[in-house]
């Protein structure tokens, strides 16, 4: 099976109209600030029955305080010493931050939380340690957790592979920059637009660029489920004709 959404609500009309175009999105409002469990909870319940919700997990575990995200999401007044949050450091806040994100993924009824680091949290002896202390400790419950590393982990991909198979992590990649090295029993797929550099929003995927993405993830969907989400300026206009080519294959089989 192969899951085609959006990372935020980019249909215009609203959460309603999305749920007419897609059965999947990716959260970005808990990336930036958590929302309320009583706002999770509201989302869920307004949702259809067959929607999912994939959550980007809150950048307090992922991104320093000096972090520009920080800035533009207005966080302050956090428990505890702000350098002891960010880059997966094992400490007590980011694990009590951790419990915050799981108990907005339980209100969601989440399957999928994804975890990005940023480029400054690049492969090095200590990161490769905080990923295995961090990742080794939280309590995941039922969930699937996705990490994708940016940066020189690029060039360390042997590296990725044992962390993500010894701790149990899908490897979340834009595949147009850099192929999964992890197996089933899903793929996670983030599409940032082709070019230089981590990410290209302004890019429009191609009729081209979409055939190829769609034998790419024909292959992977062999081996499990394929979540793949738009996360570009043109996002919902590329996910929806990725989505019929996708139906269009189907007809023809």
């Amino acid at each position: 099976m192969i899951k085609v959404g959006c990372c935020g609500w980019a249909v215009r009309g609203g959460k309603k109209a999305y749920y007419e175009k897609f059965k999947l999105i990716e959260l970005q409002d808990t990336f930036y600030k958590l929302p309320r469990v009583e706002t999770a909870e509201k989302w869920r319940k307004e949702a259809p029955s067959e929607f999912e919700f994939a959550v980007k997990g809150w950048q307090v575990l992922t991104h320093p305080h000096t972090s520009p995200t920080w800035r533009k999401a207005g966080l302050k007044d956090l428990p505890g010493e702000l350098r002891n949050y960010g880059h997966l450091k094992p400490t007590r806040e980011n694990f009590e931050a951790w419990g915050r994100v799981k108990e907005i993924c339980e209100a969601l009824e989440a399957r999928v939380c994804v975890l990005q680091t940023p480029p400054n949290f690049g492969f090095s002896e200590d990161n490769v340690r905080s990923v295995q202390e961090f990742f080794g400790s939280i309590d995941r419950g039922g969930l699937i957790v996705g990490w994708e590393p940016r940066g020189t982990w690029r060039e360390h991909l042997d590296a990725v592979e044992e962390l993500c198979r010894d701790l149990k992590l899908v490897h979340v990649v834009d595949i147009f920059r850099v192929k999964p090295v992890t197996r089933g029993p899903i793929h996670y797929i983030r599409l940032h637009g082709i070019g230089p550099g981590e990410v290209n929003y302004r890019y429009k995927y191609s009729d081209e660029d979409l055939q190829q993405l769609r034998s790419w993830c024909l292959k992977l969907s062999k081996e499990g489920e394929v979540y793949v989400l738009f996360n570009n300026i043109f996002m919902a206009e590329d996910a929806t004709r990725f989505k019929e080519m996708l139906e269009e294959r189907q007809r023809e089989n």
